[in-house]
C-alpha cells in the first residue's frame, strides 16, 4: 500500500496537487535519465544519443536506418553516420533484410554489448527491487500511464518536428514580454 492509500479522504491531496507532483516527478525521471545515458555514454566513449540509438536497436531486436531517422529525428545522413560509428565500434552490424535484399538492418552484436549491460544490470536489479513491491492492479495502472504517457509524448515530439518544418516566417512568434513572465 502506498502513503496516498493508507490516508483518510481528509488528508488526500487535491487531484490538482497530485497531477503537479506527478507532471514534476516525470520530468525529473526524464532529466534524471537523460544524466544517466550521458554517464554510460561518457564511460565508453560514445555519444549519448549513439547510447539511446543502440539502446532502440537493442528493444526492437533490430531496426533499419530509416526506422532510426524516424524515432530519433536525426537526417538519414546524420543517421548513417550513427550507424557507422556503432559499427565501427563493434557494437552492430548491417546484415541484409532477407524479405527485400536492398534494404539493410542493424543488428546489435550480443557480447560486444556486455560489458554496458554489465553497467546497467546493478541499477536494474535495485528498480526492479522496487518495482515489485507494488501491488499487480498498481503495476497494471503504472504501465498504463507509462504506456499512453510515452505514446503522446511522442506525438508532442512529432508535433515538434512537423511545426520546426514550417517555413521560418511562419515560425517566428512576436515577443513582447520576457520568457515565462506570461506578457504576450
Amino acid at each position: 500500500m502506498t502513503k496516498v492509500e493508507t490516508a483518510g479522504p481528509e488528508s488526500m491531496p487535491e487531484a490538482g496537487e497530485l497531477v503537479r507532483r506527478v507532471g514534476l516527478g516525470v520530468r525529473r525521471m526524464g532529466a534524471q535519465s537523460v544524466m544517466t545515458s550521458q554517464a554510460v555514454a561518457t564511460r565508453f566513449g560514445l555519444h549519448t544519443t549513439d547510447l539511446e540509438c543502440l539502446d532502440l536497436i537493442y528493444l526492437r531486436q533490430e531496426a533499419t536506418a530509416g526506422q532510426l531517422a524516424s524515432a530519433t529525428g536525426l537526417t538519414t545522413g546524420a543517421t548513417t553516420a550513427l550507424i557507422d560509428r556503432l559499427e565501427r565500434a563493434g557494437y552492430v552490424e548491417r546484415v541484409a533484410d532477407p524479405a527485400d535484399r536492398r534494404r539493410v538492418k542493424v543488428r546489435i552484436r550480443p557480447e560486444a554489448i556486455a560489458p554496458i549491460k554489465a553497467v546497467y544490470e546493478p541499477m536494474q536489479a535495485r528498480m526492479l527491487a522496487l518495482w515489485s513491491s507494488y501491488e499487480p492492479r498498481q503495476l497494471e495502472l503504472i504501465a498504463d500511464f507509462l504506456s499512453r504517457s510515452t505514446e503522446l509524448a511522442v506525438q508532442c515530439v512529432e508535433d515538434i518536428r512537423r511545426d520546426w518544418q514550417l517555413p521560418a516566417a511562419a515560425r517566428r512568434r512576436p515577443r513582447t514580454g520576457r520568457p515565462g513572465s506570461g506578457e504576450a
